[in-house]
């Protein structure tokens, strides 16, 4: 059984069947046939083995990254031109992936990258709200009812053979204190280190572009 096929299983069964607040709509790409055989081609590339990795997580899928090809911080152009998986997908260029591919090549590459870390969110499933993107804390009714889901789906997580002994966590401020308190309950990790978040990091940060890829860089390969 491959990290792939696990990974595959895990995405296949993500489902919130609990009632949300009313105008909020989960966003759920792995229902799409046309994007589960995308991940299915990424993953059994590179993810074909049985190694342990360190988890790094984001906050909730968007409409413009994973919410459409259903891989975190991988857009259609990233995964058609960096990947190398053709998809017809339009090819809108995404801010975060357009960061986390620097820290890629930063890594030592995409492969590099991948046989050590498997990039994931607290909330796996997102949501959006009149057509935009929500995260899983913007609302606490939200939260308190997805919170479950939540628990679930960090355990299925690091049933995929992923270390216990130290998660990175991207934003250091909503995400960073939700899953550091839900972590001191639970007793997911051991360790929980925050990442400045790569859409604040190009909205808010640009200029110091370089730095940011430079401290990613840096905590990872400490890890």
């Amino acid at each position: 059984m491959t990290f792939a096929t696990n990974v595959l299983k895990f995405y296949k069964a993500l489902k919130i069947d609990v009632p949300l607040p009313a105008g909020i709509e989960v966003l759920n790409p792995y229902v799409d046939k046309r994007t589960f055989e995308l991940c299915r081609q990424f993953y059994n590339k590179y993810y074909g083995d049985d190694v342990e990795r360190i988890a790094i997580l984001g906050i909730n899928p968007g409409r413009f990254g994973a919410g459409l090809t259903g891989i975190p911080f991988t857009d259609p152009q990233k995964l058609e031109e960096r990947c190398g998986i053709a998809n017809d997908l339009p090819k809108k260029p995404e801010l975060s992936a357009q960061f986390m591919y620097r820290v890629f090549d930063a890594y030592g590459g995409l492969d590099v990258f991948c046989r050590r870390f498997f990039i994931s969110s607290v909330s796996p499933l997102g949501f959006t709200q009149d057509g935009k993107n929500l995260n899983y804390y913007d609302i606490p009714a939200l939260l308190r009812s997805v919170e479950p889901f939540i628990v679930k789906s960090i355990l299925r997580i690091l049933k995929l053979n992923v270390t216990r002994q130290v998660v990175f966590c991207l934003g250091e401020g909503a995400n960073f204190k939700y899953l550091v308190k839900l972590n001191e309950r639970e007793g997911f990790f051991r360790q929980v280190v925050p990442l400045p978040h790569p859409r604040f990091i190009m909205q808010y940060k640009r200029k110091s572009l370089e730095g940011y890829v430079e401290r990613y860089v840096s905590e990872l390969r400490n890890a």
